[in-house]
């Protein structure tokens, strides 16, 4: 799978957790703290951020449970994403 793809899966799952409601590219790049160009051109595969694949392969060797678990301590967050 491409990164986009994964960028673009990830950005519909975000929306649909927000009730379906829409998330600009804009506010999507605010909240990672980098340019609406930058996320813009992760989106259509023009460029990509590198550690992706690499992150993605890491939590393909976990279980479930445990990414969950790590992605929420990564966050600070301790009840329901």
């Amino acid at each position: 799978m491409k990164t986009s793809d994964i960028i673009n899966l990830l950005h519909n799952a975000i929306e649909a957790e927000n009730m379906g409601k829409k998330i600009s590219q804009k506010k999507m790049a605010e909240n990672f703290g980098i340019s609406m160009r930058t996320y813009q051109e992760w989106r259509l595969g023009s460029s990509a951020p590198m550690g992706i694949p690499v992150v993605f392969n890491m939590l393909g060797m976990l279980k479930d449970e445990d990414i969950v678990r790590l992605v929420r301590k990564i966050n600070g967050q301790k009840g329901t994403v």
